[in-house]
This record gives C-alpha cells, structure tokens and sequence, in this order.
C-alpha cells in the first residue's frame, strides 16, 4: 500500500538537526510475506505503551550500547499508520545516521514487535496470519526496506499554495543580479520557505541567478514536488516471535546454564536460567497453546510433536556445544594441512605451475619470446561422515544438563579426531602422487634414513629443502618451519629445537626457530617429518563441502526414540598436493 502526501506540504522537514529529532510512520499494517503464510498487522491491536522509550537500532542489533542509536519520545496511533518522534543520540554514529536521514540517502525503517494473539484466515491460495493483538518494541534504520507505505515524515504545513508563493515572493525581494553574500542569504531564506535541500540552495548561490528567477524556480520546485505521490518504503522487519530468532536466543540461554562463564547476550536474557521443561511450556504457550493442569511429561511430549519451537531450541544448544568442543580439541597433525573447500562430491583437481620462467636479454630490434609454466596436477574428494544419536525425554523431564552437554561434547572432540586421522593416514600410508612416485621417495629428494644424531638429520633435511626445485627445475628455496614427530621422540627433539640463551656464536641453536608439532597418531617410534609453511608452500590440504565447514547438526524429533534424535554429519576430504614442502626423517 503506497501512501500518497499530496496534501501534505514538505517544508520544512520533520528533521531537526539542532534538538536531534525526526517523525516517521513505522508502519502501516501492510502485508509481509513469511516462511508458509503472509503476515499481517492489525493497527487496532497495537500496544504502543512500552514503545515510548523504547531504543532506535541500527538494524535491529542490540548485542551492545553502541548498536543504539537513540529512543522513541512519543508514538501515537494516526489515520496515516503508527507514529513515532525519535531522538537520536549525540555521538557520531548516531549524528552520521541522522545526517543520511536528512539527505535523503537513508530511508529504511523496520519495527520490532511481540505478538500476543493472531488470527488465521485463508485468502484465495494464500495463509492469511494477522497479528490482532501486538507490541511494537524497538524501531530500527535498516539500508534494505520492504514495506511501501513507513516513511519518515515531512512536516505538515496547512498553509495554502498561494501563502507559500507569498513567502518565497518576500524573501525574493532584492532585485537583478545578487553579490555573492547577499545572494547566499536570500537562496537560503527563499530555500527554507519551499523545503528545498542545501545542494539546490548552492547550485542557485553558485550561478548568480537574478532573485526572480530562483524565485521561479522554487515555485516549480514546490508544484512539481506537490504533484508527484512520494512512495518512501520501508521494511516491517523483525518479528521477535519468530521460531528461528526464539530458538538462537532461548538456545544461548540454556547453553549458558552449563557453561556460567559464557556472558548472555542481551536478547537472551529474557530466557536466563530457564530449564528444560521451563522452555518447553514457553514453546507450547507462545504456539498458543494451553499448558493449565498438565504434567511435565504432556508438556515435552506435546512441545516435541506440535508445531512449536522446541525442537530448534534443543538444536541450537546442542549445536554450539557441538562447535565449542570441535573447536577446543587439539590440533596435532592438522596445524600443518591448508583448508579449502569443495563445491560438490565430484573429485578436486588442484593445478599446481612451476616456477616462473627466467627473463631473457633481448636485443636491439630483437624479438620477445614466450615463456611457459610447467604445470602438476594431483586431486582429493569429499566423502560424507556421521552418527545419530538422541536425548531422551527423560532426560529433558529430569532437567539433566549432563545430556545435553556431555554428549554433544564428546561428539565435537570425535569429529576434530577424526579429521586428525584422516590427516596423519595421509602421512604414514605414503601414497602415490600424479608423477608415479610416492609422495616421500628419493627421487623427490624429501625422505632420508636416521643418522646417530638428530641434528645431522635436521640439518639434512633443512638443505634438502632449500635445494628443492620446482617443476621447470629452477630452485624455489623451501623454509623449515615445523617439525612433526611422535610421543616418543619428544624429549629429545625439545632439547634440540630449545632456544639457549648464549654468550657467544658458536653456542647458539641454528633450529630453534623450528616449531615442534607432537602428533600421538604417528605409528612409527623413530620417524618424524621437518616441514614448511602451509600458507607458502603447497602439501597436505583438507576441505569441507563449500557452506558446510566443520561437523553439522539436524534435528528430528524422535519415533522409534523417545525423545529428539540428532544427526552429526560431516563433509570431509583430504589429499596431497605437492611433495616439496614436507621431509621425512625415518
């Protein structure tokens, strides 16, 4: 629904830059299209008693004091929408946002709100879901609008046509061409009176125009303006009654009440300290539905099999104790492999080019001839990994916190090791590369047999690879910068990469910049690896599906379980891509 203000006189702006406020119609009631169904507002049961007050957001942010922007002073209900008078605060953010708002570069305005009732009717195909019972309670600027018909308001001016033609007439007075400070002053008086910007107010000061015609030209201004419909649109954003939002909000919560050192975010407050059964009878209520004289077990087994949202808020707790202890497990052989990722499950071929090719001298008149890289391929795929398991009702009846932790929590840590074994198998099993050899041989110059000593080794395996050559045979100067090794050698590899403090050159430690990686995965007691950078020099790389990094989570609520059943799944692939940058001692 466009809202037309023809009848509306823009001059001046609702904006004032001094007190720091501006009008806006937030809403009209206008329909947004939802996931299954069309939303819409009923003015009529809007509650605007907690919007006075309430915060002004930079789109609908509220994780700090600095995603506010300012308060609602007052709000009232008119023919035209709902209004509100918004103060904006005076730091800089704030006056850079109020300044766009009065250039007209920033238009979006989106309401937060709580329904309390809806009403679901049918029009033609389409579910009709209409909020007749609703709580706006925070306004936001928003860059992408969606709803015609919000806007921030001109300010109304009942005087007629002809008086606004009076009014620039009298500050036109001076005639024939102006000076430069005279003319800067009537521009303005003669701009302020037809609501025009600062940038057609220098354009007119710039050219010198007589006053009669500035004159003239404001007056077109002001018609053309007057008979052109203004369409400002803005979004009718975001329903805090959402399933997706609850369950991000409610889920950080219950995650919270097992880890007390994880600060609450301020959305999530409202559902601090809550149990298990707590925001299952909140699921049920917010779906509408009676939760008066039922026992415990009604409630989880009616808020697991309605439509309610907590399935997701189950999910979303399980989820980041998932993520916490996937990314909390040690790393061993994996800080020494690259990650990349993969669209689909069909192979990865990764193209590797040799070094550059030498510049050559060309004489005088003399042709340029083409250089050509040598090209390497080797290529690795994704293959699908993972495990079901389910929390049971039970557990969520008893409020035990143990499962929705320790399960979760162990099934993080499996993933990071497995990952960890599908590395270090890549490592020992020594397979084949694209030129028919393996990827640790002689012929590559990257393997050796243990001497008596491990800094002999360290300082073979250190010119092997600042020997290497790349694929058109040029040296491309490999640098050691980690070792690799087993449990077993730990000690003794600690003693030889540790810094000593000395008091003269000779008893200084040429290794200690090396930085010992221990892998308890490797098989072998007596061989170990020197190896470069993975950020500068191609070998060991793993990937994720593209979108999906780390182990997933589904839910589903259980039937042959009695409970809710969740599904780890991981997209997971890794291979070799060049032999240059790793040694193996052993």
């Amino acid at each position: 629904m466009t809202v037309h203000l023809r009848q509306l006189r823009p001059q001046p702006s609702t904006l004032d830059a001094q007190a720091r406020t501006v009008e806006a119609i937030v809403s009209t009631g206008a329909d947004a299209p939802r996931p299954g169904f069309i939303e819409r507002l009923d003015l009529a049961g809007c509650d605007v008693s907690r919007l006075v007050g309430a915060p002004v957001l930079d789109a609908h942010r509220a994780a700090s004091t600095a995603d506010q922007l300012g308060v609602i002073e007052a709000a009232e209900l008119r023919p035209e929408g709902l209004w509100v008078k918004m103060r904006f605060r005076s730091n800089e953010a704030a006056r850079s946002v109020l300044s766009d708002i009065g250039d007209g570069t920033l238009r979006g305005l989106s309401i937060g709100y709580h329904v309390a009732d809806w009403q679901d009717t049918r029009e033609g195909d389409h579910r009709i879901r209409t909020a007749i019972s609703w709580t706006p309670i925070e306004v936001s600027i928003v860059p992408v609008p969606a709803d015609p018909g919000a806007h921030f308001r001109a300010g109304e001016q009942n005087m007629p046509e002809d008086q606004i033609e009076e009014a620039i007439t009298e500050a036109a007075a001076p005639e024939g061409r102006m000076t430069e400070a005279l003319g800067a002053s009537v521009v303005a008086t003669i701009a302020a009176a037809a609501g025009l910007d600062r940038a057609w107010t220098e354009a007119q000061v710039a050219e010198g125009a007589p006053a009669e015609e500035v004159r003239a030209r404001a007056l077109d201004a002001v018609r053309t303006r007057s008979a052109q419909p203004r369409t400002i649109r803005a979004q009718i954003g975001m329903d805090h009654t959402d399933p997706a939002m609850i369950a991000t909000r409610a889920g950080e919560a219950l995650y919270a009440r097992m880890h007390p050192e994880h600060r609450l975010s301020a959305p999530a407050r409202e559902f601090a300290h809550m149990s298990v059964l707590d925001h299952a009878r909140a699921s049920l209520l917010r779906s509408g539905r009676s939760v008066t004289g039922i026992s415990a077990d009604q409630v989880i087994t009616r808020a697991l099999h309605t439509t309610s949202d907590f399935p997701l808020i189950l999910g979303d707790q399980v989820g980041r104790e998932l993520r916490r202890s996937y990314e909390e497990a040690p790393s061993g052989a994996r800080q020494l492999a690259r990650q990349g990722t993969i669209r689909d499950f069909r192979p990865k071929r990764s193209l590797m080019l040799g070094e550059a090719p030498m510049l050559e001298a060309v004489g005088e008149g003399g042709e340029f001839r083409h250089g050509t890289f040598a090209e390497s391929q080797e290529h690795y795929s994704l293959a699908t990994f993972g495990k079901i398991f389910a929390i049971s009702r039970q557990a969520m009846i008893n409020d035990d916190l143990d499962a929705f932790s320790a399960i979760p929590a162990r099934l993080g840590a499996a993933a990071r090791a497995f990952e960890a074994a599908q590395l270090v198998t890549k490592i020992i099993t020594n397979p084949v590369m694209s030129d028919g050899v393996t990827m640790f041989h002689a012929s590559h110059g990257n393997t050796k047999a243990p001497t008596a000593t491990i800094k002999e080794d360290l300082s073979a395996a250190r010119l092997a690879m600042r020997k290497q050559t790349g694929l058109s045979g040029g040296l491309i100067d490999v640098t050691p910068r980690y070792v690799l090794a087993p449990p077993e050698l730990e000690t003794a590899l600690e003693q030889e990469l540790s810094e000593i403090q000395a008091n003269r050159t000779s008893d200084t430690n040429p290794f200690s910049n090396l930085s010992l990686i221990i892998e308890p995965r490797l098989t072998s007691a007596t061989t170990w690896y020197v190896v470069a950078d993975p950020a500068k020099v191609d070998g060991l790389e793993y990937s994720y599906l593209e979108g999906a990094p780390g182990p997933q989570l589904d839910t589903k609520v259980g039937f042959e379980v009695d409970g809710v059943q969740m599904k780890v799944r991981l997209d997971f692939g890794s291979g070799w891509l060049d032999h240059r940058g790793w040694f193996r001692v052993g």
